[in-house]
């Protein structure tokens, strides 16, 4: 496998990571407000998978992961949640919440664990996620950051 560097997203990668999420079929509708706190893994100058966070103070929601087809399977789904974790810490979150229809088996590694949405602090429940990216049916998850 080539080098893949993660780092943080620049306008310039909004277009791949979009397309990315769209051939996941994962949800568009607040990723571009979010661009600010969202990662990207590039390998060979090409997008290969991303990460964003939305930042609520001390509750950040972890949103948008996906790792291109070619690359899964190869650790980089859990090298991108290791940062957008960091991310979340060094913006000050002490929490980090998110939706999944796909992944609940993937993110308990990290400490996630299911909660009821109705446990969703105020800013998670009004954000677009909540409102109307994710469908109701998606798994609710949080961790504790130490």
């Amino acid at each position: 496998m080539d080098l893949v560097v993660i780092r943080s997203a620049r306008a310039n990668d909004l277009p791949r990571a979009e397309a990315l999420l769209r051939d996941a079929q994962l949800p568009l509708d607040g990723f571009r407000e979010h661009l600010a706190d969202a990662m990207v893994a590039e390998q060979d100058s090409e997008i290969v998978g991303c990460v964003a966070l939305e930042v609520y103070g001390e509750a950040a929601l972890l949103r948008s992961l996906v790792v291109s087809p070619a690359e899964r399977g190869r650790d980089l789904g859990r090298r991108l949640t290791s940062e957008a974790l960091r991310l979340a810490k060094d913006r000050g979150s002490r929490d980090v919440y998110l939706l999944t229809e796909t992944a609940d088996r993937f993110f308990p590694r990290f400490g996630f664990s299911r909660l009821d949405r109705s446990q969703a602090p105020a800013a998670l429940l009004a954000s677009v996620e909540f409102q109307s990216a994710c469908p109701k049916s998606a798994i609710f998850m949080h961790t504790r950051l130490s």
